[in-house]
């Protein structure tokens, strides 16, 4: 609410994303791109219409359906740091979704050092805190928190735009090699058209809270058929 009167971040949305593809949304800051992946990722309820991920819709018909949902739908932030407890160890924060789903002490440390080793973090990493490791490191164990239960749809939020251009490249790889090698679906939300063109196998274009342009994700990009889209090609030195 603003003012006494309703703000709609996104609407009229309709969109299919396919299994096993990389999904790019792309958009200016407000155009309410990480309101929707909230959505998607049940973070946020819709007022009106549904989201279906296989057999369960959103928002959720029970508690068990509520529950199987957010086991197989992960999200990554922006942010690394505050996307983590700073109060936590690091063991604690990947294996907290495995507490919440009922694992038991033995397969929770297991899983979480498969975890770590999984996403090029050393074991001893478990009793540190967020604070002693880099931007880079911090998102790599957001990473890990978010595959630990073997999602199959994985929401990537802007994941690299507060690193280093040194880092970004390398967790971008870590992203598509965890793509493959675990067969995921991956919603990657970013305002780098270059990024999208790189990975993405199709792209939708946000404007105000509306998708304006759906298509392979080379193709929207090097030929926008919308004036927003190619405004944004446009603005890119040197594209």
């Amino acid at each position: 609410m603003k003012r006494g009167r309703e703000i709609q971040a996104i609407r009229e949305i309709n969109l299919n994303i396919r299994k096993g593809e990389c999904f790019g949304v792309v958009g200016e800051s407000g155009s309410g791109k990480s309101t929707l992946g909230k959505c998607i990722a049940g973070l946020i309820e819709p007022s009106e219409g549904t989201i279906d991920a296989g057999d369960i819709r959103v928002p959720f018909r029970d508690r068990a359906a509520a529950r199987l949902f957010r086991r197989n739908v992960a999200m990554i932030f922006q942010d690394p740091l505050s996307s983590l407890n700073p109060k936590m160890r690091v063991f604690d924060i990947v294996a907290d979704p495995l507490r919440v789903h009922g694992f038991g002490k033995s397969e929770t440390c297991e899983r979480v050092a498969s975890a770590l080793r999984g996403v090029g973090l050393p074991e001893d990493a478990c009793g540190k805190h967020p604070h002693e490791f880099s931007g880079g490191q911090r998102q790599r164990i957001g990473i890990a928190r978010a595959l630990i239960l073997n999602p199959g749809l994985l929401i990537a939020d802007e994941p690299v735009s507060a690193l280093d251009v040194s880092i970004q490249a390398q967790i971008l790889n870590l992203l598509m090699e965890k793509k493959e090698s675990e067969k995921l679906t991956l919603l990657f939300i970013t305002h780098d058209l270059r990024l999208v063109e790189h990975i993405c196998d199709r792209v939708c274009v946000m404007s105000r809270g509306r998708i304006v342009e759906t298509g392979k994700g080379r193709e929207v990009i090097r030929n926008p058929s919308h004036p927003y889209t190619r405004s944004l090609v446009d603005s890119i030195p040197g594209f």
